[in-house]
């Protein structure tokens, strides 16, 4: 009888291509799935799931892990195999650097990245004010850079548009043409948020109307979770039912987390929001865990730009009805400033637990088998992962075991809980066939991530 390197007895195996759940053994070998049955197979190494869930692993397409080992071992152990980095228009520049030094050292988990531009690109070309145009040889600088960028395996392009409100649409469709000429994802972190986040939804779809690339809006409910989320899915149905390359992603939490010192929190916000600044918590620096005062607030704007700050700015229902549309994804928006152990968000550890806690278990508003495919088939084809979020021979085996029964969110937010407690119910986690959480604990020495690094080809009509 052949012997697998490893495998997976007694699971529940849930399919999301085939949207199926069935019961049966894995086999894996080489970092590959490459036995699905009920036969009675023999491996070095031997996982009883119990009749555990055993699915494909997460692919998070909006994150900001970009490399740091904390922040992915947070997500490692939430289920997250796959990260997607370079998000918000900002990331590192060098990605052939970036990449070898995963290949070098090793990762907990598998590492694609944007090329952004708001921060990156720009800053590179000297744009470097983000309330004005780049000129017009600033442009042709971040064309070339984007260009080298596709090169060295950049997946697609994002724009941080609340970041550089500045940018102008003519720089934006310039970019976004390059992108499109290789079919490559553009994630958009819109203009502005709350009621004008409306109008800057619908720029967004226009870079597809103009361009035919396939356009992201990331983080809905940060967007346009104030109230508005209704008509901002109004406006998302009609451009998919229209035939647009559209899609989009949304987390679990009502309160986002980002710099102090980016427009996002320019004077005004809090009107914008309908907060006061007692809804804005410090998450890193020296008053972590604190609510804002209008004293604190201008101190940290003023003297700790690189702060990141928590604003209760969205509404708790609207995070559940945004991901409720087939085409929205599930993302974390985490690791958001690199956060060290004991600060950070929710998100980083809980996102993908409280998915299936709340919206499988509690409320029953998807299914099983329609969760499990929008934190994983659904992402993999949106990025053209042909290996990955399957439960299918030759596929990748990135895999994730858990219990439905006891899947739960124990992370909280600085100065309630802690932003980093790892999450009950997830039992195992594979990365490229290893094992890197085994009976709900992390194996910190277990480095089997590989960077996914995307090819630069033409786009052609499938």
């Amino acid at each position: 009888m052949h012997e697998f390197d490893l495998i997976i007895k007694n699971g529940t195996l849930v399919d999301p291509e085939k949207r199926r759940i069935t019961v049966g053994h894995l086999g894996i070998s080489g970092g590959k799935i490459a036995a699905i049955t009920r036969e009675d197979i023999r491996g070095r190494h031997e996982i009883d799931a119990g009749l555990a869930i055993v699915c494909p692993g997460f692919i998070d397409i909006h994150a900001h892990v970009d490399g740091y080992l904390y922040a992915a071992q947070c997500m490692v152990r939430q289920g997250v195999t796959t990260s997607v980095g370079g998000n918000c228009g900002f990331g590192p520049l060098d990605l052939q650097s970036f990449f070898d030094g995963l290949e070098r050292d090793g990762f907990p988990l598998n590492q694609a990245m944007l090329i952004g531009h708001s921060f990156t690109l720009r800053e590179k070309a000297g744009a470097v004010d983000p309330y004005a145009p780049a000129t017009p040889e600033q442009v042709d600088c971040m064309l070339s850079l984007l260009e080298e960028a596709f090169d060295q395996g950049a997946i697609g392009l994002s724009f941080g548009l609340e970041y550089a409100p500045g940018t102008s649409f003519d720089e934006v469709l310039a970019l976004s043409q390059v992108a499109a000429r290789y079919g490559k994802l553009i994630a958009v972190h819109t203009r502005t948020d709350s009621w004008p986040g409306l109008g800057a939804l619908k720029e967004a779809v226009r870079i597809t109307e103009f361009t035919g690339a396939p356009v992201q809006v990331s983080h809905l409910v940060y967007q346009v979770g104030m109230g508005m989320m209704i008509q901002a899915l109004e406006i998302l149905d009609r451009a998919v039912r229209d035939g647009l390359d559209v899609a989009a992603d949304s987390g679990m939490y009502h309160a986002f987390a980002t710099f102090i010192g980016s427009p996002v929190y320019d004077e005004g916000c809090l009107e914008k929001w309908g907060c006061d600044y007692g809804d804005l918590f410090v998450a890193t620096g020296k008053y972590a865990g604190q609510r804002c005062t209008r004293e604190i607030y201008q101190e940290l704007r003023a003297n700790y730009k690189n702060d990141v700050v928590v604003a209760f700015a969205c509404r708790e229902a609207e995070v559940y009805q945004a991901l409720l549309p087939g085409y929205v994804m599930v993302s974390t928006d985490g690791a958001v400033g690199s956060p060290q152990p004991g600060t950070g968000h929710p998100q980083d550890s809980g996102t993908y637990p409280r998915f299936f806690q709340k919206m499988v278990r509690e409320q029953g508003s998807l299914s099983l088998v329609e969760a499990v495919r929008r934190c994983t088939l659904l992402p993999a084809e949106r990025l053209g992962l042909l290996n990955k979020g399957r439960l299918k021979i030759g596929a990748d085996a990135d895999i994730v075991i858990f219990n439905l029964d006891r899947i739960t969110d124990r992370a909280d937010y600085p100065g309630i809980g802690r932003p980093d407690a790892p999450p009950e119910g997830i039992n195992y986690v594979l990365v490229n066939g290893e094992v890197v959480v085994e009976n709900g604990r992390l194996l910190e020495h277990a480095k089997p991530g590989r960077p996914v690094r995307a090819v630069r080809r033409y786009w052609r009509w499938q």
